[in-house]
């Protein structure tokens, strides 16, 4: 009888998990548009004593997309006063709604990767995975692999996609 070989563990691929860069933590969004006057605009003494009396506790510790939801034009100011606030509470504090904040999370966590460790490796990035990871992180943790990777794939071991080859 002849031994069972496992060609997919003998092929010297290596695979990368996006999943597994998941950030932890509680994410939120903050909305100013409450706080528009009529609707339209913020008044900056309003908005001020809004700064001053909000709980701003209740952002210790978490990822923080803070953004208006309403078609309206919003001063600079005021988004550096909800940063100003939330400096140093929040894990993480960005002007944008949860799709930009999930990005900047990823991109962050893949600016980490030493990537090094994938030179002239042929790599798999997972497709599937049970937490959400925007298609942005995909690409972006290619533009990473690629100076180093000797082939990048996407899918799994057994089903890959090709998406790049060094020459």
């Amino acid at each position: 009888m002849e031994e069972i070989v496992n060609k997919v563990a003998a092929s010297g691929l290596v695979t990368i998990d996006l999943e597994e860069m998941y950030p932890t933590g509680e994410r939120v969004e903050l909305d100013i548009a409450p706080l528009l006057w009529q609707g339209l605009a913020l008044k900056e003494k309003d908005f001020r004593e809004w700064i001053l009396q909000n709980d701003w506790s209740v952002y210790q510790g978490k990822h923080v997309a803070y953004f208006c939801s309403a078609d309206a034009i919003i001063q600079p100011w005021a988004f550096m006063l909800v940063a100003s606030r939330l400096s140093g509470l929040a894990t993480t504090a960005l002007q944008g709604r949860r799709e930009e904040l999930e990005n900047a999370l990823f991109r962050s966590a893949i600016d980490l990767l030493d990537v090094e460790q994938y030179r002239d490796k042929r790599c798999v990035i997972k497709g599937c995975s049970n937490k959400p990871v925007p298609a942005s992180a995909y690409a972006y943790l290619v533009t990473r692999l690629q100076p180093v990777a000797k082939s990048i794939m996407f899918g799994e071991p057994c089903s890959t996609v090709p998406v790049f080859k060094k020459a």
